[in-house]
């Protein structure tokens, strides 16, 4: 029943896909632009979380506090990414990514230039509001010019940009936020996201003309119950990387006991799991489909179970760091299996993937930070993340149950 609904998938990408016909050069650079976009959002998404100590300095708040300002982000992912996707679904895709970036920049470059903590608030939120739905437009344009059998990969190599700048960016806006301060680390990301709009534009060629579907159409289309259970795995599953990623920079200060100038490398380990997470997951698509899910999961779980007992010396916390990173894992077989579950929600579906994977990314700063404030330690984020990532493989038990049912009942509405 899965292999079917893929084969459905793949021929409505293609027939829409403005790309289809791209030579391998062309299609190099098209992915290139796409990722360079993935990197821009990357490193302002994670940036907040290395510059937590430098924050906590300008605006004199507490780091849970700052914390708040990590979650307005997310929130801003996922109230902007189906509503965007809606609004926009009207437009090419082209024009579409177009306008998100540009929207992203200009958000960025009102982060860098916030004068205090509730303007800081409001603007992170604003920065967050394209972020989902560029991701889910870039993805379809991925697989639109991808071989049917490499679609994980596709949508790998857009989120490639992603955990390269948790491995990179980020620890650059980290080093910023340390030497000429934390505001020209939003203004690099700025400038990332113009060069984008600059490459996507001359790039990608413009889309077929295609009939603008109504709204209420993709709604009904999108509200079906396999789409909710993927997006409730990616938002509970995926809470336990932030939660602990989110803290890293006060635990690494408090109970690793090493200078600020290492927290860069730190944040480093996440984005090199990442990268590696980033291809295993597509990898692991290609030849699992849905059931890699509980093994990356339980993995995961181990992994953020061990934390706790690894953080007291630099040498035991950076390579765990770089195993929790490997929950990356699950964003491309959530997006890609997102796409088969969907039917004529592409849009829609594909930009919620990543407001699901940003309410985890609310959820798990929220979970530690209570943790934290109830008096259990900075570890603690270990142990609740672990649990997250175990509630995620309970869903998944949910969701492969509903698609072994018969086809006229395992996409109902809900």
């Amino acid at each position: 029943m899965q292999h079917n609904i893929a084969m459905e998938t793949i021929s409505v990408l293609q027939a829409v896909g403005p790309t289809a016909t791209a030579t391998p050069r062309h299609r190099a650079l098209i992915l290139a632009a796409l990722t360079l976009g993935g990197f821009a959002i990357g490193t302002s998404e994670f940036s907040a979380m290395g510059l937590m100590p430098e924050m906590v300095k300008t605006f004199g708040v507490s780091e849970p506090q700052v914390g708040h300002i990590i979650s307005m982000y997310a929130l801003g992912v996922v109230v902007g990414a189906p509503l965007l996707a809606i609004l926009g679904g009207r437009l090419p895709r082209r024009v579409l990514l177009l306008v998100l970036m540009g929207f992203y920049a200009f958000g960025n470059l009102a982060s860098a230039a916030a004068p205090d903590y509730l303007s800081m608030i409001l603007a992170r939120f604003v920065a967050g509001l394209p972020h989902g739905a560029y991701f889910g437009v870039a993805a379809l344009s991925a697989v639109a010019i991808s071989k049917p059998e490499e679609r994980g990969k596709a949508v790998s190599l857009v989120m490639f940009g992603l955990t390269v700048a948790i491995l990179i960016g980020n620890p650059i806006a980290t080093w910023m936020g340390q030497t000429i301060g934390w505001r020209w680390a939003f203004v690099m990301v700025s400038s990332v996201a113009v060069a984008t709009v600059a490459l996507i534009a001359m790039f990608m060629p413009r889309d077929r003309v295609e009939a603008p579907k109504h709204p209420l159409e993709e709604l009904r289309a999108f509200n079906r119950l396999p789409v909710w259970q993927a997006l409730a795995i990616g938002a509970v599953g995926f809470s336990g990387l932030f939660c602990v990623f989110s803290y890293l920079a006060p635990t690494m200060l408090q109970v690793t006991n090493v200078s600020a100038q290492w927290i860069p490398l730190g944040l480093a380990g996440f984005g090199l799991g990442g990268v590696i997470g980033n291809f295993l997951g597509g990898w692991l698509f290609d030849r699992l489909r849905f059931r890699a899910v509980p093994a990356i999961l339980l993995g995961a779980a181990a992994m953020l179970s061990l934390f706790p007992l690894t953080a007291g010396s630099l040498w035991t916390l950076l390579p765990i760091t770089v195993a929790i990173g490997m929950l990356g894992a699950l964003g491309p077989v959530l997006q890609t299996h997102l796409m088969d579950v969907a039917g004529d929600a592409q849009t829609l579906a594909a930009a919620s993937h990543h407001a699901a994977f940003n309410a985890a990314n609310a959820l798990g700063p929220w979970l530690g930070g209570m943790a934290i404030s109830a008096g259990w330690g900075w570890t603690s984020t270990g142990y609740v993340g672990a649990t997250t990532a175990v509630l995620g493989a309970l869903i998944y038990l949910w969701a492969a149950g509903t698609l072994r049912r018969p086809r006229r009942q395992a996409c109902p509405a809900v």
